[in-house]
């Protein structure tokens, strides 16, 4: 249930902390782009019935608090403030874009469109034109309410079936557990834990990458491409040499990487190092409990199976002290999120953003449009002018490639990564 209007709740410090990251030139947010198919309020020629569509939303937003709140200043601190949605504003209609490239292109320009701190932050954007008969679909949600996998679980619940099951109060208070236990912190590991931290603090001043145009000022003229792969293919390719789905991912982000450095004249460092999310454990009401592993992606490797095996190695060694690190640690104040977003822009310790997230096993619906298709966008931040997002759905690896278009191709990548998920799908 909703809270009474006016009602505030302090933000969590890892909420707080993504409400700082924000900035106009790089939006703090969540997006979901995808197509729907005629149904419910989408009619057999891809009109629209927004009143009908937003009628049905409004029951479902009864179960989601955070979507009935918006941030405000309560003495130093943050807190989220109960409010009532004008659903005129955040269920909107748009202009018809051309194709799936217009969707994209929608999508690029909305990286830089800032979600409005007066109102709750998310928005649910209908647009005709991206297929015959069809009409894209796009969810932004700020990152403040949602980490990317809590945000997936919120898209299940606006876009469930009449027959699946409600969101429980419990999981609309916590969005979403963890797949995987927390690890343990005894007092044995805590010496190490803290040591950990330490070195993730300074590494940020620490020059792993050379230069190269991946790393930049990001500016404000964004590509965003998407890319659909079969994901039982992949999922079997992968198995076949023992490795994971999200291993397969970051097989084919370095190979693409790779073809797009060369597409730019650029030199191939050894390593390629990304940041890849994993799930800790959620306390209280936060919307975000997400650690960061570092992988060096090896680079120059021609073969496919042994590139994937590579990266299985590395990620087997490295997924458990993520999660025992925990959440980074100069984000977990307001005072230590602002030296952070500083220093993220001059870092070099990264080259890339990426992201899988496990997405629902069943086909999902919008009051009653099918979702055919389902694709995630992350922020890119800092000076990381790359990040890849990956969400399984209804049997499809659906991906979305955001860079500084200026710096790097969108498309280039695009090709690239799909080539190199037929590889990896034929080594079953």
């Amino acid at each position: 249930m909703a809270a009474p209007a006016g009602e505030r709740e302090r933000l969590s410090a890892a909420d707080a902390s993504n409400i700082v990251l924000d900035a106009p030139d790089q939006v703090n947010a969540f997006l979901m782009a995808g197509v729907l198919a005629p149904g419910g309020p989408v009619g057999p020629h891809g009109g629209v019935d927004l009143a009908a569509l937003r009628s049905a939303l409004a029951e479902r937003l009864a179960a989601l608090p955070r979507f009935s709140q918006r941030v405000v200043r309560d003495g130093r601190a943050l807190a989220w403030e109960a409010t009532e949605p004008d659903l005129d504003h955040h269920v909107r209609l748009l202009e018809p874009v051309d194709g799936r490239a217009g969707l994209e292109a929608l999508c690029a320009r909305l990286t830089v469109t800032p979600l409005p701190l007066d109102r709750p932050l998310w928005e649910v954007l209908l647009v005709p034109g991206v297929a015959p008969a069809r009409v894209g679909f796009v969810l932004r949600i700020h990152h403040a309410v949602a980490d990317g996998l809590a945000a997936v679980r919120l898209v299940e619940h606006l876009l469930r079936g009449d027959e699946a099951p409600t969101m429980t109060d419990a999981a609309a208070a916590s969005v979403r557990e963890p797949t995987t236990p927390p690890a343990q912190r005894g007092l044995r590991t805590r010496p190490r834990t803290l040591a950990s931290g330490w070195e993730r603090t300074v590494a940020v001043f620490r020059r792993e990458v050379p230069r190269t145009v991946l790393l930049g000022r990001i500016g404000p003229r964004r590509g965003v491409a998407f890319v659909d792969a079969p994901l039982d293919g992949i999922a079997a390719g992968a198995a076949a040499v023992g490795a994971t789905v999200n291993d397969a991912l970051l097989s084919a982000v370095v190979a693409a990487a790779e073809a797009t450095l060369r597409a730019c004249g650029e030199p191939v460092p050894p390593a390629l190092p990304v940041s890849v999310p994993v799930a800790i454990n959620r306390r209280g009401g936060s919307g975000n409990a997400v650690g960061v592993m570092l992988v060096p992606l090896p680079t120059g490797e021609t073969d496919a199976e042994r590139r994937l095996r590579r990266v299985a190695e590395l990620t087997r060694l490295r997924k458990d002290d993520a999660r025992a690190r925990g959440s980074y640690e100069l984000t977990r104040s307001r005072f230590g999120t602002r030296l952070f977003k500083r220093l993220v822009r001059y870092q070099r310790l990264i080259v890339m953003f990426v992201t899988n997230v496990p997405g629902p096993r069943h086909p999902l619906a919008l009051a009653g449009a099918p979702l055919e298709r389902a694709w995630p966008l992350a922020a890119i931040q800092g000076n990381v002018r790359l990040g890849i997002a990956a969400l399984s759905y209804d049997g499809v690896l659906g991906c979305a490639v955001h860079c500084d278009a200026d710096a790097v191709s969108a498309d280039v990548f695009a090709g690239a990564l799909g080539e190199e998920f037929g590889r990896i799908a034929a080594l079953a």
